[in-house]
């Protein structure tokens, strides 16, 4: 064949060329060739975060629990608490497990005035802890609120939670009334909504707005997204007003309404979640399907001062006493061997048995009437007539009448007169 022939198929293939090996596909460098799904890993926490979200002790009572070598992850000790854990994970404090997370509950509570928001205060003033009831799960606050600071303070036992509700982030607007002393300018209080700056500090906007003028006295409300340390009373004291009283009335959805002073009550678990939203329960990561291991009211409830107390003097003996306890050490009788009575009967018998009790000294009665008789009977017995002859008695009477008459108004002085001798001849 000579070299300057083109191929009889140049430029073109043919038919049947290559009809048994498949086209080629191209893959994607985004999916993956396999049709295999990948695990995604489980969600890691610190290990003091996992501590606390347990109920057992806050985050830095955690740190130091794991600085004594007390805490135990999967039968190995920690010695520093720059560690994660999973769900999966066996942690173990002072040998015994961890104890279950329990569900996502927020409390609200009536922070009353002269107590710390805090669990010990190093100079033993009252704190909020001393306040509550018994019965509480382990609780933390979301935010602080100053010592001479009352209303409404929010508290849960999800650390995640409280600290996704005091972020400024979040945007939930806190209401305060204030008591203030001095001359309230409006126009001043106007161009707090543009911020102002305090001693080299950045506040953000406040609505505030004049409710009454009290002489030198007036109420304002204020409102704000963020809680700065002392705010409101900086802010105001810039413009030249004295904080006298300062309670919070609400923070977010959650109002202080009539729940009275040293009062807490629980939400329940659906209102809290309608209220969260969804964004928040993901960035706190709460739980509302767990079970709730420490059930309470929800009901508004205080703590009973009526407890009694354990003193530290002689032994630790209980020194405290109702006031009933106090006058019954009083008494001198000889303490009854029968049950006591209840309270009703025991009001009664006394009512009854008063009036003998004031009834003074009798002298005995005559032999006649020395018998029982229902109250207001009369005796139905004949008397014996006593006649004007002298007829009476043998040893009684004279002769010719001129003994002393026997009966009952022998004596002239004792005899009955006019219509009370009617009424004796009648009876007789």
């Amino acid at each position: 064949m000579p070299e300057n022939r083109k191929p009889r198929f140049a430029g073109k293939k043919p038919s049947g060329a290559n009809r048994s090996t498949p086209p080629k596909t191209r893959v994607s460098a985004e999916k993956p060739a396999s049709d295999a799904t990948v695990d995604e890993p489980e969600p890691r926490e610190r290990i003091a975060k996992r501590i606390a979200r347990s109920g057992l002790a806050s985050r830095r009572d955690a740190e130091a629990m794991i600085a004594e070598g007390r805490v135990k992850v999967n039968g190995n000790v920690l010695t520093s608490p720059a560690f994660t854990v999973t769900a999966k994970d066996m942690v173990v404090v002072d040998g015994e497990k961890l104890p279950d997370r329990e569900r996502t509950r927020l409390f609200l509570f009536h922070k009353p005035s002269g107590t710390m928001t805090t669990n010990r205060d190093p100079e033993g003033r009252k704190t909020i802890f001393d306040v509550l009831p018994k019965g509480l799960p382990r609780l933390m606050t979301v935010g602080r609120l100053d010592f001479t600071t009352e209303g409404l303070l929010l508290m849960t036992n999800d650390g995640g939670l409280a600290r996704v509700l005091e972020l400024p982030s979040t945007g939930w607007l806190r209401r305060y009334r204030v008591r203030v002393h001095g001359t309230v300018v409006q126009q001043a209080l106007e161009g707090l909504k543009e911020g102002i700056a305090v001693d080299g500090v950045l506040y953000g906007a406040i609505d505030a707005e004049l409710e009454r003028q009290q002489g030198s006295n007036a109420w304002l409300q204020l409102s704000l997204r963020e809680g700065k340390n002392r705010e409101i009373k900086n802010v105001l004291g810039a413009l030249g007003l004295d904080v006298t009283r300062l309670i919070r009335i609400s923070y977010g959805p959650f109002q202080l309404g009539s729940l009275d002073p040293g009062a807490i009550m629980e939400l329940k678990g659906r209102t809290l979640k309608d209220q969260l939203g969804e964004r928040l329960i993901r960035e706190a990561r709460a739980d509302f399907d767990s079970d709730i291991l420490t059930p309470f009211s929800n009901r508004p409830e205080k703590k009973d001062h009526r407890q009694k107390e354990k003193s530290n003097n002689r032994g630790g003996q209980d020194r405290s006493m109702t006031r009933e306890e106090a006058l019954g050490r009083l008494q001198t009788e000889k303490p009854s061997r029968h049950k006591p009575r209840d309270k009703a009967r025991s009001q009664r018998d006394d009512k009854e048995d008063a009036p003998q009790k004031k009834r003074g000294f009798e002298p005995p009665r005559s032999r006649a009437s020395n018998v029982w008789m229902a109250p207001g009977a009369k005796p139905k017995g004949n008397r014996k007539k006593h006649s004007g002859s002298g007829e009476g008695p043998a040893g009684k009477t004279g002769a010719g009448g001129h003994g002393k008459p026997a009966g009952r108004h022998a004596d002239a002085k004792h005899a009955p007169s006019g219509k009370k001798a009617k009424h004796a001849d009648r009876r007789r």
